[in-house]
């Protein structure tokens, strides 16, 4: 637990670089006192901006670090950031409020069990804040050039978790402050799954298409579940079981014995996000994948087998 702030998860381990400067940084919304921001990273001007005539999709990107911390522009992800630029894809990384932050937690699992409500609250303050940036990108579409109606979503560890819940929410229904018939053209989550404290989530409809990414024996977020008494956290192999039920096309990869590194995996699966962002997101073609990985190659980062109790240690 010593460094607890290093380990906290893969993302937040590598943001004590210095922040790259995007191209463009708005403030997008006030709320709680607190101003947030978007940064607009363009692509290349020599970059392809279309497959087969369709326009690539802006990727919109959700930071982690565990609802106590995280950057938009931390020099790691900036990276990733700039190749997608480099393929034709234009990115904004937007602020959220921090919902866990400074929330003092109590021990074991009836702290967490207690806790729940905190960090549902997070989740949906992750939401709305979502819902604000593209709210704001569509006021202000002739001006930013960003079509509001090709957006893929994507993000990492409690980013993904906003990601996820967000596109759930719309399949559900539950779209105020969003532009009328708004819709992401995908989700990529890197170590994603949901919060709930009214049971396991249910899909009422058809969401738009999922890129699921997640290591086995992930303990910070689950790959199945993580709770009890209908409160939890439901991860990707959950998710992807649910869609696979209905037979809703879904792209789920399964990193063996992998723990939250995969939380950071953005610059090392470029293969995997560029045949989703190409196939499902602007072709709009209905793949399933269903793929355990088994990658030495891949990296890991020291103690990443943090545990959900863990991470929250620090806020007692």
């Amino acid at each position: 637990m010593k460094k607890l702030f290093f380990t906290l998860f893969v993302l937040a381990l590598l943001q004590a670089a210095l922040p790259a400067r995007a191209q463009e940084t708005y403030k997008f919304a006030e709320r709680d006192t607190c101003s947030l921001y978007l940064d607009i990273w363009r692509p290349a001007q020599e970059a392809v901006r279309t497959i087969d005539g369709q326009e690539k999709p802006t990727v919109l990107f959700v930071f982690g670090g565990g609802f106590i911390m995280g950057s938009r522009n931390d020099q790691y992800t900036s990276l990733w950031y700039q190749h997608l630029n480099s393929e034709g894809y234009p990115v904004v990384a937007i602020d959220y409020r921090l919902g866990m932050k400074g929330y003092k937690m109590k021990s074991g699992f009836k702290g967490l069990y207690e806790s729940s409500e905190q960090f549902l609250k997070s989740q949906q303050m992750g939401v709305e804040d979502v819902f604000s940036a593209i709210s704001f990108l569509a006021e202000n579409q002739e001006q930013l050039g960003i079509d509001t109606g090709n957006i893929v979503i994507a993000g990492s560890s409690a980013g993904a978790i906003i990601s996820l819940a967000s596109a759930y929410a719309i399949a559900n229904g539950e779209t105020e402050g969003l532009p009328e018939g708004f819709r992401f053209k995908g989700v990529m989550s890197f170590a994603g799954a949901i919060i709930s404290n009214s049971g396991a989530p249910k899909f009422k409809t058809q969401p738009c298409p999922l890129l699921l990414l997640h290591g086995t024996a992930d303990q910070a977020v689950a790959y199945r579940h993580y709770g009890a008494f209908g409160r939890g956290l439901w991860g990707s192999d959950y998710l992807a079981e649910q869609l696979q039920k209905k037979g809703w096309p879904c792209c789920i990869y399964r990193f063996k014995d992998r723990t939250h590194d995969v939380a950071a995996y953005m610059r090392f699966l470029w293969p995997v996000e560029k045949d989703f962002l190409e196939k499902c997101a602007t072709r709009g073609l209905p793949v399933s994948i269903d793929a355990q990985v088994d990658d030495p190659s891949l990296p890991t980062w020291s103690d990443t087998s943090i545990s959900l109790d863990d991470i929250y240690k620090k806020n007692r």
